[in-house]
């Protein structure tokens, strides 16, 4: 089975052509068809439409410091070199 991602525009006909590029040849496939869609007339989704919760971003923007402080890993044991 072969796994095709692609995106494409949805006409004012309503109609979606699609044009599709494979391997294969004089073959019959099943082909199944999923609709998702990333934004409406190009305008992007809002946080909350993407599944976040409401005021997520505002609420930890800023949370962690610019430099956190990181503990040290200690020393790592010294080997022979192979020959």
């Amino acid at each position: 089975m072969q796994s095709i991602t692609l995106q494409s525009h949805i006409g004012q006909d309503g109609i979606l052509r699609l044009q599709v590029p494979v391997a294969l040849k004089d073959v019959d496939v099943k082909v199944t068809l999923a609709l998702e869609e990333t934004s409406k007339n190009g305008a992007p989704k809002s946080p909350e439409e993407l599944g976040w919760p409401p005021g997520f971003f505002e609420a930890t923007f800023g949370c962690l410091p610019d430099f956190p402080e990181i503990d040290s890993e200690g020393d790592y044991e010294t080997r022979e070199e192979l020959p």
